[in-house]
C-alpha cells in the first residue's frame, strides 16, 4: 500500500483510472474498496493477466492476492509479577487500543463502561451499530469489514463477536476488572486486561472462514485515522513474505510512520525453525509460554488407580463409574476406529461408555457415537489443555490404561472434573509457538518477547459455544483459550501501559523498553534460545522503567530497507518519502537501531565477524553511568566500545559500537550472549545471538 497523497484527491477516481488503462472498462468496474484514508491502495476483481500488468507499472509497489490470514487471566498478569496495586498514569483513560479480530460482544462485564468518561477529544473514529451492537464509552468505536460481501452463518453484518475469539483478546488487553470470573467454576478469581481503564476500538476484520487481506489494510487505513494508540493483532500467514508483500507488514509500517505500535502474535506453526511469518522489524512479534497454573484431568480406572490427563474439562461425572471401551473394538464394520476418527464408531457399542483412542482428536467422533467421554493417548501437544465437547482427558503415555482395558474382563473408568495445579516450570515456550530465526531478514531477532498463551481465561461471546462445534450448548461468559492469538494481547496491553506514562514515546521506544527489561527464560529448556522466546518474557512493571531505549524512526527503517535491496521508487511509493537510496544511505543490516544483536553465518567452522551501530537513548536518572557487562559463552566474542556511557541530562543520546565473533560447527547451530548496560539501578539488556540459518544446514 502506497503513501498517502498530500492534500484532498479522489480515491475512487485514481484507482477506476488504473484499471482502466489495465484491462478497459471491465477491469474499471471490478473495483471494490479504496484505501484512502491513511495510505494509497485499492482492491479489485483482476484476472490473472490483469494483475501482473497492474504489477509491472511504474507507480505499483506490489500487486498480492486477497488471501486469508488465520487467527494465530484470572492469573497471567499477576504471573508477571504486575499486580492490581501496579502503579498507574492518570492518562490511561485516554489511551486506545485498536482490536483487529472477530469482533467484540459488548454486553460482557469485561467491557462495561461504568465510571469511564466520555471518549478521548482525539478519537475520530465511529461505532458501526445495529439491532444486535452498540457502543459505550469503554468500547468507544467498532467497525467492521469484508469486501467480498459474502458472510454467512454464524457470522454477522456487525461488529458483534460470535466467535469468541475477539472477546478474548480484547479483554485480554484491556478489560475491566470483573471479580468471581470463571469458566464453569474452573480458573475463578478476578479477570481484568493490562490497561482495565484503556478505551476499546474494535474493526472486525475475521469470520468464520479466517481474515481477508484486503479487510485487513481496510482496518490499517481506519485505526491510523480513527486515532488509536496501540493495534493489537492477533492474527498471521503460514509463510513468511518479503515485506512489500506482507499485508501485516505494509499496515503496520503506515502505523508506525504515524506513531502507533502493532502487536502481532508469531504464529501457531512451532516448533519449526523459521516458521514465524511476523518478521518485520518495526512489529513486536510475539511467542506464547506457560502459565504456573496448569489444567489437570484425573481418570479413575475400576482397579481404583488414578493416572493424570491433561485438559480443560468442565463436566462432573454424572456416575461413579461408566464402562470403558477401546475404539478399535467399537467400529463401524470396514472401518479403522482405534483413533476414533468422526464417523468410524459404533454407536451400539459406545453409547454411555468412556472410549479409549490412539491418538489425539476433538472428541467429535465419541460424541457423535453417543460416548459419555473419551480417553486419549499418544500424539498432539502434551503442553497445552483444550476444551472438548465432552468429557475428556488426554494423556501423552497411557499405556497402563491400555493395558488395564486389555486385560480386564469387564473394565470401567470415571473421568473427573479438572483441577489446578501448580506449573513449577512456567515460562516455558509452549510447542507449537512459531520459532524463528527470521526467514527474510537472518539478523534480525524474531521474535522479540514472549507472553502467556495458554490456559488463558477472559472474556467470551454469548454467541458461541466453549468448542464451537454444533453439539456443544454450553454458552460461558468467559471461556479458556490458548495460542499465540492469547500472548499477544497481553503484550498489547504492556505496550499500552507503557504509553500511558509516556505518550509521547515512538513505538520503537515502546519496543525497546519491553525487549531490554523482559526476564530470561531458561536456556536448558529451550534449544532453540532465543528463536523461540526473543529477548524474553514481558515485565511490565518494570518495563516503564527501562533506564535507557533503543529508538528509530521511519528513516531509519527506509534505511534498513534500502539495505535489504528495495528500490529508491519501491520506497518512496510505499512511505512517500523522497530518500534515495544511496551508498550515503544505504546501511546494513546491522546499523538498525534494534534492542537486539543477531549475525547469522554460513560457514562451518569459520568465524564470521559483524559490527553494530547502535544509539542509546537516556530516560531513567538525568545524572548516571552504564557499564557494558558482556556475556558470551565459547564460540561467541563480544567486543563493545566505548564500554562506558555517561549522560547528564533525559533525553541525551549515546552512541556504542558492538563486535561479534561467532563460530558456528555442525552441532551448534545457535549460540547466545548478551549485552547489559548497567548503571547500578537499571539493568538494560540486549540478547546477542548467532546462528547458522537452516537453509545453509546442507
Amino acid at each position: 500500500m502506497g503513501d498517502r497523497p498530500k492534500g484532498e484527491f479522489s480515491a475512487t477516481t485514481l484507482h477506476s483510472s488504473i484499471l482502466l488503462e489495465v484491462g478497459g472498462s471491465v477491469a474499471a468496474k471490478s473495483l471494490l474498496h479504496s484505501y484512502r484514508r491513511s495510505f494509497n491502495g485499492f482492491v479489485a476483481n483482476l484476472t490473472e493477466d490483469e494483475a501482473r500488468k497492474l504489477a509491472e507499472r511504474e507507480n505499483v509497489v506490489s500487486v498480492f492476492p486477497n488471501e486469508k490470514m488465520q487467527l494465530q487471566t484470572t492469573r497471567s498478569w499477576d504471573f508477571m509479577g504486575f499486580s492490581k496495586q501496579a502503579k498507574r498514569s492518570s492518562l490511561e483513560g485516554d489511551i486506545i487500543v485498536g482490536m483487529f479480530d472477530t469482533g467484540i460482544w459488548p454486553n460482557s462485564k469485561s467491557f462495561s463502561d461504568e465510571n469511564f468518561g466520555p471518549p478521548p477529544k482525539k478519537w475520530k473514529g465511529k461505532c458501526q451499530e445495529s439491532a444486535n451492537f452498540t457502543c459505550n464509552n469503554k468500547i468507544i468505536g467498532a467497525r467492521y469489514y469484508r469486501a467480498d460481501g459474502v458472510i454467512g452463518e454464524p457470522d454477522v453484518a456487525s461488529p458483534l463477536d460470535t466467535a469468541g475469539h475477539g472477546s478474548h483478546t480484547a479483554s485480554t488487553a484491556a478489560g475491566d476488572i470483573v471479580q468471581g470470573a470463571s469458566m464453569l467454576g474452573l480458573a475463578l478469581g478476578d479477570a481484568r486486561g493490562g490497561v482495565p481503564a484503556a478505551r476499546l476500538a474494535v474493526y472486525k476484520i475475521c469470520w468464520n472462514d479466517g481474515c481477508p487481506n484486503a479487510d485487513l489494510l481496510a482496518a490499517f487505513d481506519d485505526a491510523i485515522a480513527d486515532g488509536v494508540d496501540i493495534i493489537s493483532l492477533s492474527v498471521g500467514g503460514s509463510t513468511p513474505l518479503n515485506y512489500f508483500e506482507d499485508p501485516i507488514a505494509i499496515g503496520s509500517f503506515h502505523a508506525m510512520k504515524n506513531g502507533i505500535l502493532t502487536s502481532n502474535a508469531a504464529g501457531n506453526y512451532g516448533p519449526s525453525s523459521e516458521s514465524t511469518a511476523s518478521v518485520a522489524p518495526w512489529i513486536l512479534s510475539v511467542a506464547a509460554s506457560t502459565l504456573d497454573r496448569k489444567f489437570v484431568t484425573k481418570v479413575q480406572l475400576g482397579n481404583g488407580k488414578i493416572y493424570e490427563g491433561i485438559s480443560i474439562n468442565t463436566f462432573d461425572p454424572k456416575k461413579d463409574t461408566y464402562p470403558f471401551i477401546h475404539g478399535g473394538d467399537a467400529g463401524l464394520k470396514g472401518t479403522y476406529s482405534s483413533n476414533c476418527a468422526f464417523g468410524t464408531l459404533d454407536e451400539t457399542k459406545v453409547k454411555g461408555k468412556i472410549v479409549m483412542c490412539d491418538a489425539f482428536i476433538d472428541g467429535t467422533g465419541p460424541a457423535e457415537a453417543g460416548a459419555a467421554g473419551v480417553v486419549m493417548q499418544n500424539g498432539g501437544f502434551i503442553d497445552v489443555a483444550f476444551n472438548f465437547l465432552l468429557p475428556a482427558s488426554y494423556m501423552s503415555n497411557g499405556s497402563e490404561v491400555f493395558n488395564y482395558l486389555k486385560s480386564t474382563k469387564n473394565p470401567t473408568a470415571k473421568i473427573f472434573k479438572s483441577n489446578t495445579e501448580k506449573d513449577s516450570f512456567a515460562p516455558t515456550i509452549v510447542s507449537f509457538s512459531s520459532r524463528g530465526p527470521n526467514a527474510i531478514t537472518p539478523d534480525i531477532l524474531k521474535p522479540d518477547v514472549t507472553a502467556p498463551g495458554v490456559d488463558i481465561l477472559a472474556a467470551w461471546s454469548g454467541a458461541a459455544t466453549v468448542t464451537g462445534f454444533p453439539m456443544d450448548n454450553r454458552v460461558v461468559q468467559y471461556s479458556i483459550d490458548y495460542g499465540t492469538s492469547m500472548a499477544c494481547p497481553h503484550a498489547s496491553g504492556a505496550t499500552a501501559y507503557i504509553k500511558s506514562f509516556y505518550p509521547k514515546w515512538s513505538p520503537a521506544a515502546i519496543k525497546s523498553a519491553l525487549m531490554t527489561t523482559a526476564f530470561p527464560l531458561n536456556h536448558e529448556r529451550h534449544p532453540d534460545l532465543e528463536f523461540s522466546y526473543g529477548a524474553g518474557h514481558i515485565n511490565p512493571a518494570n518495563a516503564t522503567n527501562p533506564g535507557l531505549v533503543y529508538d528509530a524512526g521511519e528513516i531509519d527503517y527506509i534505511n534498513f530497507l534500502c539495505g535489504q535491496g528495495y528500490s529508491s521508487t519501491q520506497l518512496k511509493l510505499v512511505t512517500g518519502n523522497d530518500t534515495s537510496c544511496s551508498k550515503a544511505t544505504n546501511a546494513t543490516v546491522w546499523d538498525l537501531n534494534y534492542p537486539s544483536f543477531t549475525l547469522s553465518a554460513s560457514d562451518v567452522g569459520k568465524t564470521t565477524t559483524r559490527v553494530f551501530h547502535r544509539t542509546v537513548t537516556n530516560v531513567g536518572s538525568a545524572v548516571s553511568t552504564y557499564k557494558a557487562v558482556v556475556n558470551a559463552p565459547k564460540g561467541l566474542t563480544i567486543q563493545v566500545k566505548p564500554s562506558t556511557l555517561s549522560f547528564t541530562s533525559l533525553g541525551e543520546k549515546k552512541s556504542f559500537v558492538v563486535t561479534a565473533t561467532v563460530t558456528v560447527s555442525e552441532t551448534l547451530t545457535v549460540i547466545s550472549g548478551s549485552l547489559t548496560w548497567d548503571d547500578g539501578v537499571h539493568r538494560v539488556t540486549s540478547p546477542v545471538v548467532g546462528h547458522r540459518p537452516s537453509h545453509f544446514e546442507h
